[in-house]
Formats: C-alpha cells, sequence, structure tokens
C-alpha cells in the first residue's frame, strides 16, 4: 500500500473512516502477480466502494469502476493485460458519518498472486463473496489532451482558422458581402486603445466593415486628438456628443447613423481577432435566415495578450436567464435593433444584458446562430472591475429580467444565483395552487431506503399536491410489504403497483405513469435523499420555461460530491455526466453549474415530466433501453418533438447510487449492457454527437471540460435541429462534423461572472 486518506488505523488489519472522501492507493508495480484481491469486511452498514485505476495519467473520473455493494466483499482483479498500469485507488464507501457519529469501521486485507486458481485458494471460504473485475474497458479510456499554454493554444486556433478558410461556402460575386456597422461608445479611452481596436479591423481579410465612434463628451486631451486624426479616414465615423449621454445614449447615437444590415457593438477597450470577420461573412452566407449571430471570447490581459476563453454553448434562454453568456461579440439586423429602439436607458452596466433580452425573445430558435469561433478579444484589466460597478450592474440585470418574465403586468421576483451576482428568476412565486405531481418510484424489497424516501415525501417536502406510485417488481420482504400497507393506511395518496417479474426499468416506470392522474410526473430513484424542503417546488417552477417538457436536479453522493449536473451526450463517446465526482461547489465554464439551463438530457433518477412530454413522446422504450441510457434516449426523443430539458442546481437532492443495484458482474447483465450502449450509439451517433449543450474546443472524453484543439474549426450551430437517428439521412458536412440541436445572464459590457 502507497497511502491513504480520510481513514485512521483502528487495528492490525482494521480501519475506521475520520474525513470525507476516504481512499486507499495501491502502487502496482513492479509486482511479480498477475491477480490482486482487495477484501473489505465491515462492521456496520453495507460498504459502496468504488475503484480507480492509473494507467499513467493519474485518478481521472473516466477510469472509475463503481462496485457491487457488500458488507463483505472480495474484489478482484488481472493487472496482467492493461498496459501502463501503475496503481490502484480503492474508496471503501461514499459516506462520511460526521464528527458527532460512531465511525464506520471495517477490516481490509490485499492478496496477490500468480493466477487466478492460486488468488481463490489464498482466499478459502472468503471467494464465496469473490467479485472478478474487467478492467479493460476503463483502460481503454484516452489519455488527457496535452494542456497547451493560452498564447501556444490561441495560435493554434488562429493556424485552425486560416486552414478552414478553404471549406468556406462558396461566395457570390454579383452579392458582395453586407457591410457590417461596428458601434463603439467611448468615453477618454486611452488612445493606445482606439489604436489596437482600429488595427484589429484594418489586418482583417474582408474589407466590408464601417467603425462608427461614439465619443460621450470626452475631456482627456490624448482621447480628443487621437480621434481628430481618424475623422475622415475611410470607414470611420466620428461622433460627438457635447455632454455626457451614457453608455445608452451614446450606442444609440451611433446606431441612428449606422449603415450596415449588420450591427456590432463593442467595447473601446476590446478588439477582434484575426479573420473574425471572414468567419462571421461566411456564417452569414450559410445562414440566410439568421436574426442574431454570436460569437466566443478570447481573454486578453492589458496588452490583448491570451489567457484564456469564453467557450459558450448554443443559445440557450434558460441560461441567459441566469448569466448574460451570449455578452460579445453579437451582430444585430440593424432593421430589428432599430425598430426596437436600441439601447434603453437606466440599466448602466447591464445594458447589453437588457437589449438581448428583448431583442431574442420572439425570434425562432433557427435565427439564432452561435458561431465557436473566439472572434472577440475581451481585454480585462484593473480598470474593468469596480466592486461599485458590480452592484449596480446586478441590480440593473435583475430589474431587466424581472421585466422579461412579468406575469400579467407583474414583475417576476428575481435573486441571487448560487453566487451571488448571477441570478435566479421566481416563476408565480405567490400562486395558490400548484399543479398535481405523480411521483412514480420503482421499487423491489429494500425496506429502508424506500421507507427514508417516503418519509421524505411526506415530512419533509413542501409541496401540497402530490400523488405516490411505488411499482414494484416483485418485494418479498416482510418489512417492504408491511410498510407499503401502513402507507395505504395513512396516506390516500399512496398506491402501489406490485408486479413480479425480472427489473426492467422502463417497463416499471411505463407502469407508473400509466397509472398517473397529475398533471406532472416525477420519476424518482428510491436511494434519494431530501436536502431541502422547496425542491419539489423548484422543479416544476422551471416547467414555466417556454417549451420545457422536462426538468432535471442536482444530485450529490453522500459524501458531498457532484453525481449529477446534467448528462453531456458524446461525452466518453456515448453520453456521460460532466463534472461527475467534481466538489460540490465547482462553478463550470461562465458558472454554469450555479444556474439554470437547458442540456441535452438528464438523469431518470430524478425527472420531472410535464403531461404535455408524455402525451408527445410516449413511454420508455422496454426493449432497447431496459436498464441503461433509457432516460438518454427519452430526453432526447423529446427534444426531437420540441420539448426542451431544464437543469437546475436549485433542486438538491442526495443520491445513494446503487444502493439497490445487484450485481453488474453476471454474463446477462454485461452482454445486456453492452447491448444498450450499442443501442444508443447507433440511434443517435454518439461517438461524433455535437451536444449543443457542449462546446466543440472542450474535450469529450473527461467529465469536467478541458481546452482541446479539434480538427477542423468548427462550424457555427444552432438549438434547432433535432438529434440525429439512426434511418435518417445525414446531411452534414462530411468534414466538419455533425451538427447539434436549437435551445432556446448577467455580466455588463465589462462585468465578468467569477471564472
Amino acid at each position: 500500500m502507497k497511502g491513504h486518506k480520510g481513514l485512521a488505523r483502528v487495528g492490525a488489519s482494521q480501519w475506521s473512516v475520520c474525513e470525507a472522501d476516504p481512499h486507499f492507493v495501491f502502487k502496482l508495480g513492479p509486482w511479480p502477480a498477475r491477480y490482486i484481491a482487495i477484501e473489505v469486511i465491515s462492521s456496520g452498514p453495507e460498504l459502496e466502494p468504488h475503484l480507480y485505476i492509473d494507467t499513467g495519467h493519474g485518478f481521472r473520473p473516466e477510469q472509475v469502476l463503481p462496485l457491487p455493494p457488500a458488507r463483505h466483499g472480495v474484489y478482484a482483479f488481472g493487472t496482467g493485460r492493461i498496459r501502463g498500469f501503475r496503481r490502484v485507488r480503492f474508496d471503501p464507501c461514499e459516506d462520511y458519518p460526521g464528527p458527532e457519529a460512531e465511525p464506520d469501521s471495517f477490516t481490509l486485507n490485499i492478496r496477490a498472486a500468480r493466477s487466478l486458481a492460486s488468488l481463490r485458494r489464498q482466499l478459502g471460504a472468503a471467494a464465496d463473496h469473490l467479485h472478478l473485475l474487467e478492467l479493460d474497458e476503463l483502460a481503454k479510456a484516452p489519455p488527457p489532451p496535452r494542456q497547451l499554454p493560452p498564447e501556444e493554444h490561441f495560435q493554434a486556433v488562429l493556424n485552425l482558422a486560416e486552414a478552414g478558410l478553404a471549406d468556406m461556402a462558396p461566395h457570390d460575386e454579383g452579392q458582395p458581402a453586407p457591410l457590417l456597422s461596428f458601434v463603439v461608445p467611448l468615453r477618454d479611452t486611452p488612445p493606445a486603445f482606439l489604436d489596437a481596436l482600429l488595427n484589429s479591423l484594418r489586418s482583417q481579410r474582408a474589407g466590408n466593415w464601417e467603425l462608427v465612434l461614439c465619443d460621450d463628451a470626452s475631456s482627456n486631451r490624448a482621447t480628443l486628438a487621437r480621434l481628430e486624426r481618424m475623422e475622415g479616414q475611410p470607414r470611420i465615423q466620428v461622433l460627438r456628443t457635447p455632454h455626457n449621454l451614457g453608455i445608452a445614449g451614446a450606442t444609440n447615437l451611433g446606431l441612428a447613423a449606422a449603415r450596415g444590415d449588420w450591427v456590432g457593438l463593442i467595447d473601446h477597450d476590446d478588439a477582434l481577432a484575426p479573420l473574425a470577420l471572414d468567419y462571421l461573412n461566411d456564417t452569414i452566407r450559410r445562414h440566410p435566415e439568421a436574426q442574431f449571430i454570436y460569437t466566443d471570447e478570447t481573454i486578453t490581459d492589458a496588452r490583448l495578450k491570451p489567457i484564456g476563453y469564453f467557450f459558450k454553448p448554443a443559445y440557450d434562454p434558460v441560461l441567459l436567464s441566469g448569466v448574460n453568456y451570449v455578452n460579445h461579440l453579437s451582430l444585430y439586423r440593424r432593421q430589428r435593433l432599430q425598430a426596437l429602439g436600441g439601447l434603453s436607458a437606466g440599466f448602466d452596466g447591464s445594458q447589453d444584458y437588457e437589449l438581448l433580452l428583448r431583442y431574442l425573445s420572439e425570434l425562432p430558435r433557427h435565427a439564432i446562430i452561435h458561431l465557436p469561433y473566439p472572434a472577440y478579444l475581451w481585454r480585462r484589466h484593473r480598470a474593468s472591475y469596480s466592486a461599485t460597478f458590480t452592484a449596480t450592474a446586478v441590480g440593473h440585470a435583475r430589474r431587466a429580467l424581472a421585466a422579461h418574465y412579468a406575469s400579467n403586468g407583474v414583475a417576476a421576483p428575481v435573486g441571487p444565483a448560487l453566487v451571488p451576482d448571477l441570478h435566479r428568476v421566481e416563476f408565480s412565486p405567490d400562486r395558490r395552487q400548484w399543479p398535481c405531481v405523480s411521483i412514480v418510484i420503482p421499487n423491489r424489497d429494500s425496506p429502508a431506503l424506500i421507507a427514508r424516501l417516503l418519509t421524505d415525501l411526506y415530512e419533509r417536502t413542501d409541496y401540497a399536491d402530490f400523488e405516490v406510485i411505488v411499482v414494484d417488481n416483485g418485494s418479498t420482504d416482510a418489512r417492504t410489504l408491511s410498510l407499503y400497507e401502513t402507507m395505504r393506511g395513512q396516506h390516500r395518496n399512496f398506491r402501489t403497483v406490485i408486479t413480479p417479474e425480472p427489473f426492467n426499468f422502463s417497463r416499471q416506470v411505463n407502469r407508473g405513469m400509466r397509472e398517473a392522474n397529475g398533471q406532472a410526473i416525477l420519476l424518482l430513484n428510491n436511494d434519494i435523499e431530501v436536502i431541502a424542503a422547496d425542491w419539489l417546488k423548484e422543479m416544476v417552477s422551471c416547467l414555466d420555461y417556454p417549451e420545457t417538457g422536462i426538468v432535471g436536479a442536482r444530485l450529490l453522493y453522500p459524501s458531498g460530491r457532484l453525481q449529477h449536473a446534467g448528462v453531456i451526450v458524446g461525452l466518453g463517446g456515448l453520453a456521460g455526466h460532466w463534472y461527475a465526482n467534481a466538489a460540490q461547489d465547482s462553478s463550470g465554464p461562465m458558472n454554469r453549474l450555479k444556474v439554470r439551463q437547458t442540456l441535452s438530457a438528464v438523469t431518470g433518477a430524478c425527472m420531472l415530466i410535464s403531461r404535455q412530454c408524455y402525451a408527445q413522446v410516449g413511454e420508455f422504450d422496454e426493449t432497447a433501453f431496459a436498464i441503461a441510457y433509457n432516460d438518454i434516449d427519452y430526453c432526447l426523443r423529446a427534444a426531437a418533438v420540441g420539448q426542451r430539458t431544464v437543469w437546475t442546481p436549485f433542486a438538491t437532492l442526495t443520491h445513494h447510487e446503487s444502493a439497490t443495484r445487484g450485481s453488474d458482474e453476471t454474463k446477462a447483465n454485461k452482454e445486456r449492457f453492452q447491448r444498450e450502449k450499442e443501442a444508443l450509439r447507433q440511434k443517435y451517433h454518439t461517438d461524433t454527437f455535437e451536444d449543443p449543450a457542449y462546446s466543440p474546443w472542450y474535450s469529450r472524453h473527461l467529465a469536467a471540460p478541458r481546452e482541446i484543439l479539434p480538427p477542423i474549426l468548427p462550424l457555427s450551430r444552432s438549438w434547432a435541429t433535432p438529434p440525429p437517428v439512426s434511418g435518417e439521412a445525414d446531411t452534414s458536412p462530411p468534414s466538419r462534423g455533425r451538427p447539434g440541436m436549437i435551445v432556446t445572464g448577467h455580466h455588463s459590457r465589462k462585468a465578468r461572472p467569477p471564472a
């Protein structure tokens, strides 16, 4: 054994848990042994162990194997066939009972042998508890890509952009590219910033631009002198105000003077990346229906040296209700922008955010295009930040959201998200009647788990109108059957559907949904534990987002680490929980884990389905996805008929994952799991699926996003395209990837969400 953490030795082979995240680390080589067994015997409750392997790149979430729970378990594996196999991490349990509780204790023994037969002889009677683990699949997880320094990565991005020019949509010589007007409000801007902005435009290959500088009563002599020299130069307009109008007033002055078909708003201290206009022009040609285009952003220091990125998902109005992730660079149709009256006064610090909410509110999904090219250089420097400015901007952002989500003329309350300067819109907080929710719980035996869950629902959940339908596939435990009888006597809204048969998750939830009377149906695992009483109200509230048919919750392991923050389709070549096993306070890109958002899928362990969605999508697939991936399939089928899936961090529960699962090591279970993986891969082409909730600049092999260099520059996209399914023609360009699906915030122009 190389080391341990979170554990205290209390005997020769005995240990107790003393901290969160307990684990052992074993170094494997050089050992003559080809088989190793880890025996663990709990003196208390059943353990839920996990095993990680290290094949040369450390312990990674994609190389973890949940082990069959047991009070006495022997977990054996071979080491000879796995290249680079270096270390094993064994987590005996997820739970830390806390300093006030009696610590869990267990016995741990390690055995090694040259052959499996020899190992069994060593184990003796303990061989009856043996689980032989197949680690080959874990070992196939590709190594993490090399992380390039920001400057090197940005240069590689520019190289991809240069190479991608040849793949652009053909240009019609008889129809010149539309004029792009870039409007810049400024006041006392350092001349060096103005020069950098102008140079970034002049160095573009494409020349279809004009720069409209709106000087808002500058008094700085250097600024005024530089503006005088710029007046009269080709493609430049310099406008002046006699007195200070503020950002909104100065910008509107520029909008009135702009001549382009499209208008982009640029901050006075920022710039455009090379080839930005080429890719914007290409996007406009590819999407003649577009009414709005936004790009990714490169974060730079004061000298425009790249230090990071804002890589964005396709357009998501749910995410925008929590954070202005769209921001820069945004191109608006000038005619629509002027018809809306431009920017509104009184939203200093969040005037762009307020404009986005108004401009995008009635546009169809396919008219909002994301160009995943970091075309905007956002300069982060000391003058960009001010505590006073941020507080003002946050207040104005919430006022804009309150008006945007007003109901019957009454502004919606807007409060903080899981970080104080982002947002949470409250839908009808004073509603007197909540819709009836049918809670469908698959179960078999497991008396302690189902008893705890039912207690949590009836005593710890602040929701009045619900019914509970336990779908049981053949309990024989007398305590479970007695509990059912007691609950039926105590609660008129409790009933059971008992059908003895082999476990089939899809079939069980289908039985329950057919019995449901509610306006919404909640699928809930029996190993869920309630943390806060308002969790169900939050999930039901999220159905108020337009086109929303499914809502998922944030689920935590008993240790407090993240178990479910939503599913990214294509992760690991199939579909995976992003940020699985990450720290509970993980923020995600642009603080996405702290606010609501649209995702392609959520777990069926806690999935709310509207009655309308159920009517449109139908039942779970009992044949192709009896146990695994049925939730992914259901969410993607919902997306195909226009039903949005929303994930919310404001409904947080504990998930004792795998607490009731039987062994996955049987030959039949392994074969079934492989069939279901292949069914998902074939139906949705998950090996090439580009999830619109994810950035094509992120690795598809890691639970936490990590910047990569794709082989080619990603194409522009929306969330309008339904997910591809087997049998459908694939019309995407063969060398540029597959489209995803369109789903329809807070920064000021300089107030960013914390990284």
